[in-house]
């Protein structure tokens, strides 16, 4: 058989679904259509981690390849530190340690906005784009990657932020839109609202919006008033388990995006 592309598996858990892609590196590409299940209840790592390693192995190529999976909260250095939409149990788990136990090969745990973040800034809407970037997941939470020049500041969690005393994701999360019935006029108000919080923080050049709602981004985001120039997610709902992958594949988080498509990754060979 022919040799297959350099390759990493990106797993991106969520709140609801967990997402698997086979990528290719060097580009961001897909090699292989993206498997996905339900995020188990209760979402306890041990429940977790089986889905992961089961949808991995289905995408791996060899035993080895390297897997990337992200987590909605904040990761320092594989351990979970938060947890947001998730089990609390994760809460001090080392995932990466546990995570290594249960496959051969490179892992990697970060943050699921921040993996966002790296694959919109390598290959995205994102690519190339000089100043202060902000980037939000917007889906049963609101997850942040704040990159400045191409460079991620990891775990920012700016959803979280309060607004009129509640969290701005219990708002204006896409599980807000949906549990209040809101229309798409009405659910960008609110988007207005936060986004004008985070440009009076952070005074971002461009606003990236990530998550499965995006690929409805001419519904609501016409509608959301703001100075910063606002845009879909080139990726889509591909990004996490897309920047999961690269991370896994040995890129580092704070590279330029130049450095991306430059570097060879983890050879995959056929068995």
């Amino acid at each position: 058989m022919a040799e297959l592309p350099d390759c990493a598996v990106g797993v991106d858990v969520g709140g609801t679904t967990i997402k698997a892609a086979l990528v290719a590196p060097a580009t961001g590409a897909l090699l292989a259509p993206r498997a996905m299940t339900s995020t188990p209840r209760p979402a306890d790592p041990s429940r977790v981690l089986a889905e992961v390693v089961g949808l991995a192995r289905a995408l791996a190529p060899v035993p080895g390849t390297p897997i990337g999976v992200t987590l909605p909260g904040v990761v320092r250095n594989g351990v979970v530190r938060t947890a947001a939409n998730i089990d609390p149990v994760w809460v001090g788990f080392d995932a990466r340690s546990a995570l290594a136990d249960l496959v051969p090969g490179s892992v990697h745990v970060v943050n699921d906005a921040d993996a966002a973040g790296v694959a919109e800034t390598a290959f995205g809407a994102a690519r190339d784009q000089a100043g202060v970037v902000l980037v939000t997941t917007l889906g049963t939470g609101i997850g942040s990657a704040l990159l400045l020049g191409g460079t991620l500041l990891p775990n920012t969690e700016l959803g979280h932020l309060e607004i009129d005393g509640r969290p701005a994701e219990h708002r204006a999360a896409t599980s807000a839109l949906h549990r209040e019935e809101l229309g798409y006029r009405a659910w960008a108000e609110r988007l207005t609202t936060y986004y004008r919080r985070l440009e009076a923080l952070l005074s971002p050049d461009l606003i990236v919006v990530g998550g499965a709602v995006s690929a409805s981004a001419g519904k609501f985001l016409p509608h959301v008033d703001i100075r910063t120039p606002i845009t879909a997610a080139a990726l889509g709902n591909d990004a996490g388990a897309i920047g999961a992958a690269l991370l896994a594949a040995g890129r580092d988080r704070t590279a330029q995006p130049a450095y991306w498509g430059s570097v060879g990754a983890t050879h995959c060979t056929s068995w």
